[in-house]
């Protein structure tokens, strides 16, 4: 992949607070977002009309929860099914909303999280949706017949991000926990993963037999399924900051991985996302370039192409208010990704 050039990223504006998650949609046309206005925007991703909104759900009225469809409170995270049929959302309020998604229409509320929803995703294939709490728990639903299937337990402290791909089972990243867990729904078990030394705060699956995390401690860990501890880990990926003897890591506050490739991609609040080559048996990652971005990275995803990369901006990060990047822009950055020439498709 070649460093793409600045002028040819696509900046989209719409939400007036900081954007907290994104998903592209399975045939890579449509982004959908949400942001701490506690609205949800669906847009064209395709050159032509980048950015053309679809439709916006504005937020909704505190208070009037049982009548009408909007979020009041920050949505933190968002997933949809792999057919494109159904978009989720989660909420600080507890709430997981169900949407159809080609028209952005309400079509259920689902409760029983008894705090932050903080991560939702489609088993691939399939409508069962695992969401993600800071009650420390995991949920299992079916979306397709509007049903709570099962609760599972494990983790010791709030639960940041989730993710899963073809298999009955889930990946977990644990915040202050320090770990990592894989939940194998079926046999109602999990496997435990050490290896960050601060709260880690982001997730993601690569193909079904390794996964990426990002850590407040700076450091991004590559997992192998079959192994406790991480296959790499690269401290302080985004450098430090702050004055000479006071230095701090730059917080990893999301991840992407292009699924089933070798590419991987890291954002923080350094002014860049960071793209990675995971090595020769995902035993090491390898920088390849950064891309300048100012302002909170707080979601990113690849295409299921591979062709563009998205980011979601903000002056704050997703889950709280640390710090204000008060030149950050609100926005979605839709960055092109071209290959070398001479390079065979991987697709």
């Amino acid at each position: 992949v070649q460093p793409p050039d600045p002028a040819s990223i696509r900046v989209l504006r719409g939400h007036q607070q900081p954007i907290t998650c994104l998903v592209v949609s399975p045939d890579d046309k449509f982004i959908f977002s949400a942001a701490k206005d506690c609205s949800i925007i669906k847009c064209k991703s395709g050159e032509v009309e980048s950015g053309k909104r679809l439709c916006v759900v504005p937020r909704g009225k505190k208070g009037t929860e049982e009548q009408q469809v909007g979020h009041t409170a920050h949505i933190l995270c968002m997933a949809i099914s792999s057919d494109g049929k159904y978009l989720a959302t989660g909420d600080r309020n507890k709430l997981i909303m169900i949407w159809e998604a080609a028209t952005c229409k309400h079509l259920y509320k689902f409760t029983g999280h008894r705090d932050a929803v903080s991560g939702l995703s489609f088993q691939k294939g399939t409508h069962q949706l695992y969401s993600a709490s800071h009650d420390r728990s995991v949920r299992v639903w079916n979306v397709a017949e509007n049903a709570y299937i099962e609760t599972l337990f494990g983790h010791q402290d709030v639960i940041t991000g989730l993710d899963s791909l073809s298999r009955e089972c889930c990946v977990t990243s644990g915040g202050r926990d320090g770990t990592v867990r894989i939940w194998k729904i079926p046999e109602e078990s999990q496997l435990v993963f050490y290896g960050h030394q601060g709260s880690i705060d982001c997730i993601q699956l690569i193909n079904e037999e390794h996964m990426l995390s990002g850590a407040d401690d700076g450091s991004v860990a590559l997992w192998g399924l079959t192994k406790k501890r991480p296959l790499a880990v690269v401290r302080q990926a985004h450098g430090t900051h702050g004055s000479h003897n006071l230095q701090q890591p730059y917080w990893v506050s999301a991840v992407a991985a292009l699924h089933n490739s070798d590419l991987v991609a890291t954002g923080s609040h350094s002014a860049n996302v960071k793209l990675w080559k995971s090595g020769e048996g995902f035993r090491k990652l390898e920088p390849l370039f950064d891309i300048p971005l100012v302002g909170f990275v707080n979601s990113l995803k690849f295409s299921a192409a591979g062709d563009f990369l998205v980011a979601g901006l903000g002056q704050e990060h997703r889950l709280g208010r640390w710090w204000r990047i008060k030149e950050a822009k609100n926005s979605i950055c839709i960055i092109p990704l071209k290959r070398k020439a001479g390079m065979a498709d991987s697709s």
